[in-house]
C-alpha cells in the first residue's frame, strides 16, 4: 500500500488532534475535580463550637525555669528527664524500640536529654 505525502499530513494532523482533544478533556476533568476540592474545603463547619471566655491575663515571669528531672517508669529501669516533655519521652522511646526492633520493656533508658541548638 503506497501512501501519498497528502495522505501522510492528514494522518498526522488527525493524529494530533486527538491527542489535544485528550488534553483538553483532562484538563476540563482536572479543573472540575480542582473546584470540587476547593468548594469542600471553604464549606462552613455546621457543628460550631463558639470561643471560650477570654482568662484573666496573668503576668509572665521572666526568669529561666530550673532543670526538670522526673524519674519515670515503663522500660527496663526509672529514665532521668531533662528539658524534655514526658509525651516527647514517649516518641523517643517508641521511636528506638521500632528502629531497634525489639519491645520496649527490654530496652533501657537511663535519661534523655533535649539538647539546645546554642549547646552543640
Amino acid at each position: 500500500m503506497q501512501v501519498t505525502i497528502s495522505e501522510s499530513l492528514l494522518y498526522t494532523l488527525l493524529g494530533m488532534l486527538i491527542v489535544f482533544f485528550g488534553l483538553v478533556c483532562l484538563m476540563i476533568v482536572i479543573n472540575l475535580m480542582a473546584k470540587l476540592a476547593h468548594k469542600e474545603k471553604n464549606a462552613p463547619a455546621e457543628t460550631a463550637v463558639p470561643a471560650p471566655a477570654a482568662a484573666p491575663a496573668v503576668p509572665i515571669v521572666s526568669s529561666p525555669p530550673a532543670p526538670r528531672r522526673l524519674y519515670a517508669s515503663g522500660s527496663a529501669g526509672d529514665i532521668k528527664l531533662f528539658d524534655v516533655s514526658d509525651r516527647d519521652a514517649a516518641m523517643i522511646m517508641a521511636i528506638m524500640a521500632d528502629e531497634l526492633k525489639m519491645p520496649l520493656n527490654e530496652i533501657r533508658f537511663k535519661s534523655i536529654k533535649e539538647v539546645k541548638a546554642y549547646e552543640v
